[in-house]
């Protein structure tokens, strides 16, 4: 098993807390979906694969139905992407991935944590390097008629970096830039496709006491709490 595998297992022991939370990230997903290619999921792939994510996070499909119709609505208000990097304590480089409608107030709540939480607000750049941007997908097991190494082998042309079997399904990471080819090969080789997202991987860990853990934590909870974060990345070993 490879980082990929190890940075999974750690995140899965850490997930979002609160269902409302996972729903409101989702509903965000879909307007910034919908907004970018309509609300048909036949043409419009990025919609396609949020609502597999809000199939797998047990999101109702009625809340998805509405999140797609009100996203629909010229009077929605779309969602921007926008990342900030900074320094928890102890030196461990933190990338904060948000979905606002309104800059200002995103910028001001998310270096009020840092400042609070002994941190430094970063600039552009300043550690987005040390992070690998990934794409994965868990497809299901019972599709997938070869064995591992045959998969690898088959996915080889999209710079897959690794695949592996966990309780959940068969989990393929790879390059963020091979999202689409991968998700069109699965639905064209009929694997149905459970999840899909991405992720930021860091290059190097740094291993902290508990005292200091729970310093850098106290900095991403908050950071977590906040309505427009969407994902927040770390460098310390969990």
């Amino acid at each position: 098993m490879g980082r990929a595998f190890e940075f999974r297992k750690a995140r899965k022991m850490k997930r979002w807390s609160a269902m409302a939370k996972t729903f409101t990230r989702i509903g965000k997903d879909i307007v910034m979906a919908v907004k970018e290619g309509g609300p048909n999921p036949e043409t419009n792939s990025r919609l396609r694969a949020v609502m597999q994510n809000a199939k797998a996070a047990n999101m109702p499909k009625d809340n998805v139905e509405r999140a797609i119709k009100k996203a629909s609505d010229k009077d929605t208000a779309d969602y921007k992407e926008v990342l900030f990097e900074g320094y928890a304590p102890h030196g461990i480089a933190v990338v904060i991935e948000t979905a606002t409608d309104n800059n200002n107030r995103t910028v001001a709540n998310v270096r009020a944590v840092f400042n609070k939480c002994n941190g430094n607000f970063g600039t552009s750049g300043s550690v987005i390097f040390m992070f690998d941007h990934t794409c994965n997908f868990t497809v299901k097991k019972e599709d997938i008629s070869i064995d591992m190494e045959e998969l690898e082998l088959e996915l080889i042309d999209f710079d897959v970096e690794e695949v592996f079997v966990d309780d959940e399904g068969v989990i393929v990471y790879a390059p963020f830039e091979q999202f689409g080819a991968l998700q069109t090969f699965f639905e064209d080789n009929k694997v149905e496709i459970l999840s899909s997202g991405f992720e930021r991987i860091p290059t190097t860990t740094t291993k902290l006491n508990e005292e200091q853990q729970a310093d850098v934590e106290k900095l991403l909870e908050r950071l977590e709490e906040d309505d427009d974060v969407q994902h927040v990345y770390h460098s310390m070993e969990m």
